[in-house]
């Protein structure tokens, strides 16, 4: 099933690119990250919020070159995907670890469906294999091949993982990550930061996370800590809001009689941004 989802992905873009001349010669092993970031192809409301996710200090944080092998996990609707699918479409691979195509959560289906529409109709997406992934899920295969993948990224998903199963659920996420890696291969992780001496309990519903216990996590299941970057950092977000990382910008869950624009005003939520190394030497 997989493999035929694969297939009928790789002959639609062929037929795309035979049927879309012209476009960003730019494109391929001599992009930028600055370039792709700046293409005119992107989806309008993604450049959006660019000064709040800083894609290209981020990606250059992780080492992200364009001949590697790169997974990201949960793209949603492709905000990274939109630039990491031309920067590594000449000498690199992405794999696109998306949600199981026979879940049972209609969200899941429709996010998938819609994202495997863009990746079939739209020649900016390149050679993507789209894959499956979810934490204590039996699926038909892994994220990408076994030690095959120069980097495992992930933005903002740890929560979901916890929210849904657990800190088992998050062990077994990094499982899988440490799976797909090569030996040296770099991890990283974007999530939203709850705050070090804020109750852990918070983490259950707020949608916050504390940095340490995901380092903790990470290097339990066998990495190596390399460093923390404050790219996305927002030091105005005290991440104690009433409908947690949800009250803020882009979704603005707000109550009645409450003022959207104090949460306007903080912006997007603070977050940590970390980066791993899984180690030469085998566990």
């Amino acid at each position: 099933m997989k493999t035929k989802l694969m297939l009928s992905i790789a002959a639609a873009l062929s037929m795309s690119a035979c049927g879309q001349a012209g476009g960003d010669q730019s494109v391929g092993s001599d992009m930028t990250l600055q370039q792709a970031v700046q293409d005119e192809s992107r989806t309008e409301r993604f450049v959006k919020r660019d000064s709040a996710r800083h894609p290209v200090e981020t990606l250059e944080f992780f080492e992200v070159a364009p001949s590697m092998t790169v997974v990201e996990i949960w793209p949603g609707g492709g905000y990274y995907t939109e630039i990491l699918a031309p920067y590594l479409s000449e000498g690199g691979q992405l794999y696109a670890a998306h949600f199981p195509q026979n879940s049972n959560s209609d969200y899941y289906q429709r996010s998938l469906e819609n994202f495997t529409d863009r990746v079939q109709t739209e020649a900016v997406f390149g050679n993507i294999q789209i894959t499956e992934f979810a934490p204590l899920t039996e699926l038909e295969s892994d994220i990408a091949p076994p030690n095959s993948a120069d980097r495992v990224l992930t933005f903002r998903n740890v929560h979901n993982w916890y929210m849904s199963g657990g800190e088992e659920a998050v062990r077994d996420a990094f499982e899988q990550f440490w799976r797909a890696l090569k030996p040296d291969g770099i991890l990283g992780v974007v999530d939203h930061r709850l705050p070090s001496g804020a109750n852990a309990d918070a983490m259950a519903k707020s949608g916050y996370v504390h940095q340490q216990w995901v380092i903790d996590i990470a290097e339990q299941a066998g990495f190596e800590f390399v460093e923390a970057s404050e790219v996305n950092a927002n030091p105005k977000d005290t991440a104690d809001h009433p409908n947690g990382v949800w009250n803020l910008p882009p979704t603005l869950n707000v109550n009645e009689g409450d003022d959207a624009e104090i949460y306007k005003a903080i912006g997007e939520s603070d977050r940590f941004t970390l980066k791993f190394r899984k180690p030469t030497t085998q566990r």
